[in-house]
């Protein structure tokens, strides 16, 4: 074999060690810009956690921000327990797929087959496949309208869980619309112990936790003594307050999980590899169907690479009460943002993807006020009509300088019917319909505060105006239905 002379041997090495050291400079450049844009955020009390970037299976950053616990003054750190609500659901996802390339389930089957206890009628139509991909039409048990009153603070038995809150009657066809549904994957859970034979937080952990070595994930469970658990945190009225409680028996497969950054960091790297499924197995997960969702997974096209050129994310987010979670994967690059928060409401994809924006290049935008912050704050001194006042004095202005979408007034008039506040949650959600008259959202928002007042006939104008904006609203269908029966 044709050997280099020694002196061309020490130039290719100091050339190489020369690019390893760019390399390394470049990455830690990114980290920082990365760095000083998360804190951003977080000095401006719109994140509270932890967040890992990695470009191309290289850490770029991996830091902690906040306080994990407020009252104590306890710092977060890149090794904090989140809970990471509905992140789970891609978990459970590849728990059913392990079971379907194993021969012990397929996606074929129907609920009726795969849990022999569930009802008989609306089962036989269901498969694995509509619950994977939240096509089931079996109405979601988190938007029954007492689900926060009188279900939330509940202990349930996975069995009781099913029966009592994911057993309603179809809404639609299977197959034949989209609707984001925690019930299919309580169901799936119940599924994975029927098959497995063992409890869902078992099978999880020997499957993939374990395997991965993932040490600090698991099922949540409010009374263990869990070392480095966040306190979750959210606002009432733009005051941070603790998170209401929630028994943790009640997410369960769909969102009962806890993790850390680091973890999830495993949990993306392992998802190039065949060690839990198949190169096949993962190709039906990430492949998108109704409403750009895959099994766990939503699967969308975004132009995020360089020069804006097109890329397939593969993401999911996550909130539950104190918490929020988004984990944003780019497979054609290498990429992933992990951001975990112990601040309901967190700007966890503004996080996200200004992160990406770094690792291609580019600078990310600026973190905005909260015009509901601004409005919020005139309410408490001023009263109601200087609020309505201030947001349009505000919207008047510099529109750059406050974040105006849709969804700020909406949680201010969600925390005003939390205190009971319901003619000025209406006054509020009456706003953003002025403002935002092609939303279907903002009407059913308005529509459900008159039907919490007990103001059917509104309720019900305001519910038939969501459909027309948005006939594929579900919530509106049943809200209206129920409403019209006690007319």
């Amino acid at each position: 074999m044709d050997r280099l002379p020694r002196g061309a041997r020490i130039v290719t090495l100091c050339l190489g060690a020369a690019v390893l050291a760019a390399a390394a400079a470049h990455a830690a450049g990114e980290g920082e810009r990365i760095d000083a844009m998360v804190a951003s955020y977080a000095a401006k009390g719109q994140f509270s956690g932890a967040v890992l970037v990695a470009r191309n299976g290289e850490v770029v950053l991996e830091k902690a921000y906040g306080l994990a616990n407020r009252e104590w003054g306890i710092a977060n750190t890149p090794d904090t327990r989140f809970r990471i609500a509905s992140v789970t659901k891609q978990f459970t996802a590849m728990l059913v797929m392990q079971l379907v390339e194993e021969g012990k389930l397929a996606t074929e089957t129907t609920l009726a087959e795969a849990l022999p206890w569930y009802r008989k009628d609306t089962g036989a139509r269901v498969t694995i496949h509509h619950l994977l991909n939240h096509t089931s039409g079996i109405p979601s048990y988190t938007d029954r309208p007492d689900f926060r009153a009188a279900h939330e603070r509940k202990a349930y038995s996975l069995k009781d869980l099913v029966t009592t809150l994911c057993s309603g009657d179809l809404q639609w066809e299977p197959g034949s619309k989209f609707r984001y549904n925690n019930s299919g994957y309580v169901i799936l859970g119940a599924v994975i112990e029927q098959v497995a034979g063992k409890p869902y937080e078992t099978v999880l952990r020997e499957r993939i936790l374990d395997p991965l070595g993932m040490t600090g994930t698991g099922y949540d469970h409010t009374e263990t003594i869990l070392p480095r658990r966040a306190a979750g945190y959210q606002l009432d009225l733009r005051t941070v307050v603790n998170g209401p409680f929630l028994d943790m028996s009640v997410p369960h497969a769909a969102g009962a999980m806890y993790s850390t950054v680091g973890d999830l960091y495993r949990w993306d790297r392992a998802l190039y590899g065949t060690k839990l499924l198949s190169e096949q197995g993962k190709a039906r997960m990430f492949t998108p169907g109704l409403g750009e969702y895959g099994y766990g997974w939503n699967i969308v096209k975004a132009q995020v690479g360089p020069d804006k050129a097109e890329r397939t994310l593969i993401r999911h987010a996550g909130g539950i009460r104190g918490f929020s979670s988004l984990i944003v994967r780019v497979p054609a690059d290498g990429h992933v943002a992990v951001v975990l928060s112990n601040l309901a409401g967190s700007r966890t994809t503004a996080v996200a993807m200004g992160a990406l924006d770094v690792l291609y290049g580019r600078t990310p935008p600026a973190p905005k006020e909260s015009v509901a912050d601004a409005v919020g704050a005139t309410l408490e001194a001023k009263g109601i009509e200087a609020a309505l006042a201030r947001f349009r004095e505000l919207r008047a202005g510099d529109q750059t300088a406050y974040e105006f979408h849709e969804r700020e007034l909406n949680l201010l008039g969600y925390e005003l019917i939390a205190r009971g506040r319901i003619d000025e949650a209406i006054a509020i959600f009456a706003l953003n319909v002025e403002i935002y008259p092609d939303s279907g959202n903002v009407y059913d928002s308005l529509a459900e505060a008159y039907a919490t007042k007990g103001d059917k006939d509104l309720a019900v104008k305001n519910y038939a105006r969501s459909l027309e904006r948005d006939p594929g609203n579900a919530n509106a269908v049943e809200r209206l239905a129920e409403l019209m029966k006690k007319k």
